[in-house]
């Protein structure tokens, strides 16, 4: 089985096997409270999913903001080295993009959009499948102004996701292993940097 944990929005976790039927999944819409809510969602998909091996952990690696990322791509990382399993990296866009696309049927370019708080928006553009079964990325994920975001996309179909299905993310990682392919580094897309920062030096005041 292959694990999938993604917090970029709400907290979703999820297992499947590896020709992407599900086996378990459980998630929390709330956009805040993944420290509280991961272990329990854990171990539900878990005690569902039943006693076949898992070989690697898929983990959402954004956009999304700084605490949220790190609390599941921790949990993921903590996981798969407690199993001595690998983690696949892969944006969490790309789950939404598959969800419109092999659920909703959606064709064409469009845009998955994401709320990024702060009166911002992430946009990344799709367009289809590649020959590998993943979403093929048409423009990279920018952050706007929520106010702007119709007019940077200029007439694209817009995908406004409020959930993330940690079953389809978990869905592009197999598809990404089973062609070979690295989808995203180890470090995290943050919206932003968190507004908590180390001080710096202090001055050196003149006698």
């Amino acid at each position: 089985m292959i694990l999938a944990v993604d917090t970029s929005l709400g907290t979703a976790v999820s297992l499947i096997d590896a020709d992407g039927t599900l086996r378990a999944q459980a998630s929390a819409a709330d956009p805040l409270g993944h420290a509280e809510v991961i272990g329990g969602l854990l171990s539900r998909a878990l005690d569902e999913a039943g006693d076949a091996p898992i070989s690697h952990v898929v983990s959402g690696m954004g956009p999304g903001p700084f605490t949220g990322l790190r609390i599941g791509i921790a949990a993921a990382r903590a996981f798969a080295l407690g199993r001595g399993i690998p983690v696949v990296p892969v944006p969490s866009h790309h789950a939404a993009a598959l969800t419109a696309i092999e659920h909703d049927r959606v064709e064409g370019v469009f845009a998955v959009v994401t709320d990024a708080r702060r009166r911002e928006v992430a946009i990344t553009v799709f367009d289809g499948t590649d020959a590998d079964g993943i979403p093929a990325v048409a423009a990279e994920t920018v952050l706007v102004p929520r106010v702007d975001a119709d007019a940077r996309l200029d007439g694209i179909r817009r995908i406004d996701v409020e959930t993330l299905s940690a079953a389809d993310l978990a869905r592009v990682g197999a598809r990404a292993l089973a062609a070979g392919r690295t989808l995203a580094d180890a470090e995290p897309l943050y919206l932003r940097q968190p507004d908590v920062t180390m001080p710096g030096a202090p001055k050196k005041v003149g006698l």
